[in-house]
């Protein structure tokens, strides 16, 4: 797979990601959720980008957060071009590398310029390019939105922890760039031999 094909690829994935969580923003408020099937729905939340909605505590966490993701996300980049330059690898490491890298910059893209181009989504539905931003740069908020709940109900009492409980399968709520970094991760650990065989 040549460097071009991932390029496009990263393009395209970065393009449905940034167009779902605009369009999200500026026509639901924080919280609002719409039924597309029984076990598929539109719930818009917000996190500081952790996964599960997990926080860096302190003041300079979500600072970290994103800087460290830039970081990362260099070294992503350097991992792409030194896999299909350099050692002509796999296309399953290829397209695994660019599913990882657009998910993790469509992520990037919202934790470092969200906070300065949208207001606030709470009870009301956020603006682009608004003149009062609900945060600074570096500061913003990941947009989710996909929500799956397959199934939903109370565990039988007999079952161990959970028994007796209200408990709902499967309960993350994600985005597109997640979808990538999750099935790029996936690609490399199902097809581990077949991704790390170079043409050599």
């Amino acid at each position: 797979m040549s460097l071009r094909k991932a390029y496009l690829l990263i393009f395209i994935i970065l393009l449905v990601d940034q167009v779902s969580k605009i369009y999200i923003k500026t026509n639901f408020v924080l919280g609002e959720e719409v039924e597309v099937f029984k076990w598929f729905k539109i719930l818009f939340i917000e996190n500081e980008g952790m996964a599960w909605g997990t926080e860096i505590p302190g003041e300079y966490g979500k600072l970290f957060l994103t800087l460290f993701r830039l970081v990362a996300v260099v070294g992503i980049g350097y991992w792409l071009w030194d896999s299909v330059v350099k050692k002509d690898s796999s296309n399953f490491l290829i397209v695994a590398i660019s599913l990882i890298l657009a998910g993790a910059f469509g992520n990037i893209i919202d934790s470092v310029l969200y906070g300065i181009i949208f207001n606030d989504s709470h009870y009301e539905v956020a603006t682009l390019f608004s003149d009062q931003p609900y945060g600074t740069l570096f500061h913003g908020k990941v947009v989710d939105m996909l929500y799956f709940p397959f199934w939903s109900g109370i565990l039988p009492s007999w079952l161990p922890i959970w028994g007796g409980k209200d408990f709902t399968f499967f309960n993350a709520i994600f985005n597109i760039a997640d979808m990538a970094i999750s099935t790029g991760v996936g690609i490399l650990i199902v097809f581990n031999k077949k991704a790390f065989h170079n043409h050599e």
